[in-house]
């Protein structure tokens, strides 16, 4: 189900302004932007994809998608904090915990941000197979993890939390748990990257805390299951979304460069003087546009449930992944100076894009299961 396009768009309005304002600050500061997450906050757009009942929007994939897109097209770190937080929303509204009709009125109220913590450094990118271990004592689950990305870290109100299952035979047997913000037994690293820097994308360390029956996300053992019918779906389309949101940006700042520089003793702009130039804008838009396609085919797909909808679901994130690299790729080369000594925001879209094919699932990994789909083989 999809809001009236006015009532998305009222709620963008409110947020664009603060991101384009603070995007160049954000990133050169490596700060966590702390005004454009109070204005996804004021919006109402934490809780676009939750239901009215709760005080959501009820919005579709669509419709994230698009809010994503153009969060992105403004500032890629909180892009892609809003990513995680609607994928986290999403496991907890499908989870069976009781403290989920609460959580869901906190995060549609916007007074809860929510996150996922996945990966851990023993299993790398295959985010599916934690190698850390819960136990059990006579009231508790116990949780000790290491986890090695985590997006908003130390900044969520609530993450989501995968951990091997109590006595599980195999590294898919897993468990999802709700953690909180200053539980005890938590502690936080933390982020220098090369892009996306305002994310804090850092470690996290769980170390003895304990989570009631009631914080259990998943039954015992079905992590895997969420993992795949809830989290891969909506991170996939939202990623996808953040890179071509960067990619266009790209685009849009090299093309109006571009039209706008001149060489002053030809009395022509460099479009109208290089048409190398101009032969690299047009690569950059249909590459973009087609990326674009593709994921609003994806989002048809699933909601059709098509038969071969895994297939776009894993390509959808590889083709804007590499979209992205090759576009800003482009755009730097289309702007020249200007670009590499950050005058223009192409530079920034230029590293934020390099997150995408190697955040978990890498391309290269997405790649090969889209591979052994197309031959019948299993993915796992």
């Amino acid at each position: 189900m999809s809001q009236p396009r006015n009532a998305v768009q009222e709620m963008t309005n409110k947020v664009f302004p603060v991101l384009e304002q603070c995007a160049g600050a954000t990133d050169a500061a490596g700060a966590w932007p702390t005004r454009s997450i109070q204005a996804l906050r004021d919006s109402g757009l934490l809780g676009l994809t939750l239901p009215k009942e709760v005080g959501g929007q009820g919005a579709g994939m669509a419709d994230f998608v698009k809010v994503t897109e153009k969060i992105a097209l403004r500032c890629g770190s909180t892009a892609m904090i809003y990513l995680m937080h609607v994928c986290g929303a999403q496991v907890i509204a499908a989870s069976p915990s009781p403290k989920k009709s609460d959580l869901m009125k906190q995060m549609a109220a916007g007074k809860a941000l929510a996150t996922l913590a996945f990966s851990e450094s023993g299993s790398r990118s295959h985010f599916w197979a934690p190698v850390s271990k819960a136990a059990r004592n006579s009231t508790s689950t116990v949780l000790n993890c290491e986890k090695s990305f985590v997006t908003s870290a130390g900044q969520a109100d609530y993450y989501v939390v995968s951990s091997g299952a109590i006595n599980g035979k195999s590294p898919v047997h897993s468990t999802l748990y709700l953690v909180e913000k200053g539980a005890p037994g938590i502690t936080y690293g933390n982020w220098n990257g090369m892009g996306l820097r305002g994310n804090a994308s850092g470690p996290m360390t769980i170390a003895g805390c304990h989570v009631d029956d009631a914080s259990r996300l998943t039954a015992e053992g079905e992590g895997f299951k969420a993992l795949m019918d809830t989290v891969l779906p909506w991170f996939q389309i939202g990623n996808a979304a953040v890179s071509i949101g960067i990619a266009d940006a790209a685009a849009t700042a090299a093309a109006t460069h571009a039209a706008n520089t001149h060489f002053e003793h030809l009395g022509q702009s460099i479009a109208e003087s290089l048409p190398g130039v101009r032969a690299r804008l047009a690569r950059m838009r249909i590459a973009v546009d087609s990326a674009r396609a593709y994921l609003n085919q994806t989002v048809d797909k699933i909601s059709s449930g098509a038969p071969d909808v895994m297939l776009f679901v894993l390509g959808s994130k590889a083709l804007a992944a590499e979209t992205a690299l090759n576009v800003t790729d482009e755009a730097m080369r289309a702007c020249g100076g200007a670009a590499f000594n950050r005058s223009l925001s192409v530079e920034r879209n230029f590293r934020d894009a390099r997150a995408a094919s190697i955040m978990a699932p890498t391309t290269d990994v997405l790649y090969d299961f889209i591979g052994k789909a197309v031959t019948g083989l299993p993915l796992f």
